[in-house]
């Protein structure tokens, strides 16, 4: 099958890369790792108005979704432009909050960007606990991925206020990941709202999975992209022996790898958006982070010691490839699910 975004499809891609370029990025990745959410919150607006974040939510909801294959192609150009914040965990936020009472209750806001979604399953750690405005955890099921037995979705509570991005906080409120941009909390569950209980939790914490994941590969592929834009360009400029390193048979053949793995994880992604099955998903979303990972590898050894320093930009790509590795899941995890 060959899969081709249309018309529509490919201008609302352009219309958020215009956007996300003009906003600088980096300056907001920047300033969100310090713990300043000010830029932040003014491109989350940005991007809520542009309607990425109602492509999760119902249209009963003031949404216009779900729509996954478009919020591929949003989350795509976010991760191109390296946008911070709980982005997967506010589009995936809607799938636990289907009963109409927390529908009615939540999903507005987060359509419209008022309201950022950060999620916990299984007392994992949750992102940006300390940006988000809902904190929702989820106890019980099978990691979410068997939707079997009972579970507890809570409203939970966040006691972090006053800790610096720059203490590592292996077994506190706060730890930094892989990514400084990516502030990883523990959420106080205890005394919450109890907001659901029973097995429909833990098939909602399923499909919950399966849009996070979906939404990370997605976000994943960009970074890939932008790392293997980067790198082209770069090695166009840098010159050894009186020529640009580019036009040296090793480097080609190291970007045309990554290029490669990277296209052919672009159709797996979309084939995954228009089927939504968990386990097309895990296959989009191992190949995605696999793919990033190895072009962010091949970066740094074409960028060289530059390549490591964090005033260098590529850097804010790299670190973000690292950590999409295992973001709701491991490529040990989602292996098996495929197999499985």
């Amino acid at each position: 099958m060959r899969f081709l975004l249309d018309d529509e499809q490919r201008a609302f891609a352009h219309s958020l890369d215009a956007l996300l370029t003009a906003a600088d990025t980096p300056s907001v990745v920047r300033s969100w790792s310090a713990g300043d959410h000010t830029a932040g919150r003014a491109l989350w607006s940005r991007i809520a108005d542009a309607g990425v974040f109602a492509l999760a939510v119902p249209e009963a909801y003031e949404g216009v979704g779900p729509l996954p294959v478009e919020l591929a192609v949003a989350f795509v150009e976010l991760g191109r432009h390296a946008v911070p914040g709980p982005l997967v965990e506010t589009v995936a936020a809607p799938a636990l909050l289907t009963e109409p009472g927390l529908a009615k209750r939540f999903l507005p806001g987060l359509a419209s960007g008022e309201t950022i979604a950060t999620v916990a399953l299984n007392g994992s750690y949750a992102l940006d606990g300390d940006a988000a405005t809902l904190h929702l955890a989820v106890e019980g099921g099978e990691d979410g991925e068997g939707g079997k037995g009972g579970g507890e979705l809570r409203l939970a509570q966040w006691h972090g206020h006053g800790h610096g991005q720059g203490q590592r906080q292996e077994h506190g409120p706060v730890r930094t990941s892989m990514d400084p941009a990516r502030r990883l909390t523990r959420l106080q569950e205890d005394g919450g709202e109890l907001l659901a209980a029973g097995p429909q939790v833990a098939a909602a914490a399923a499909h919950s999975l399966t849009w996070a994941r979906l939404a990370t590969a997605a976000q994943a592929l960009g970074v890939g992209l932008t790392l293997l834009d980067r790198t082209v360009a770069y090695v166009k400029q840098r010159s050894q022996f009186g020529v640009p390193i580019g036009s040296f048979q090793a480097v080609k053949h190291r970007l045309a790898d990554a290029k490669v793995a990277l296209e052919f994880a672009r159709p797996l992604l979309f084939g995954a958006a228009l089927t939504m099955d968990p386990a097309d998903v895990a296959a989009a979303k191992v190949t995605a982070c696999e793919a990033a990972y190895t072009t962010a590898r091949t970066a740094l050894q074409l960028h060289g010691a530059i390549g490591y320093t964090a005033e260098y930009d590529l850097s804010l790509w790299l670190t973000k490839a690292r950590a999409l590795r295992t973001a709701w899941g491991t490529p040990g995890e989602c292996h098996e699910l495929v197999l499985r």
